[in-house]
């Protein structure tokens, strides 16, 4: 491979990794949203069965039931956020591999 291109290739890269690091943002606050809305409706439901009488050790069981969806939903921003994770570590292993190449190549000419 030329050091052209591979110049190229490491800008890409680079340009990728500023992009994907900017994104991580807005994915990390959506993950820390979804947590507060699934805990801020878990609450509410536990005082309302409370308040409804139910028996003390179903409420918690009951609850999350009820909850379900914002737990799948805090799951689901979960996992988008450490695949967001490893994608930037894949980036970042890749734009070394590619220095190193360059970088290789350059002490053989």
């Amino acid at each position: 491979m030329e050091p052209m291109r591979i110049t190229e290739q490491i800008m890409e890269t680079a340009k990728r990794l500023q992009n994907a690091s900017s994104e991580i943002f807005f994915i990390g606050k959506e993950k820390a949203e979804t947590e507060r809305a699934y805990r801020l409706a878990l609450m509410r439901e536990i005082m309302k069965l409370r308040a409804e009488g139910l028996q003390a050790t179903l409420i918690n069981d009951v609850a999350r039931g009820n909850v379900a969806d914002l737990l799948f939903a805090r799951d689901a921003a979960e996992v988008k956020f450490k695949s967001a994770q490893e994608s930037m570590a894949a980036l970042k292993s890749t734009l070394s591999a590619l220095q190193s190449v360059l970088r290789i190549q350059e002490e053989a000419s």
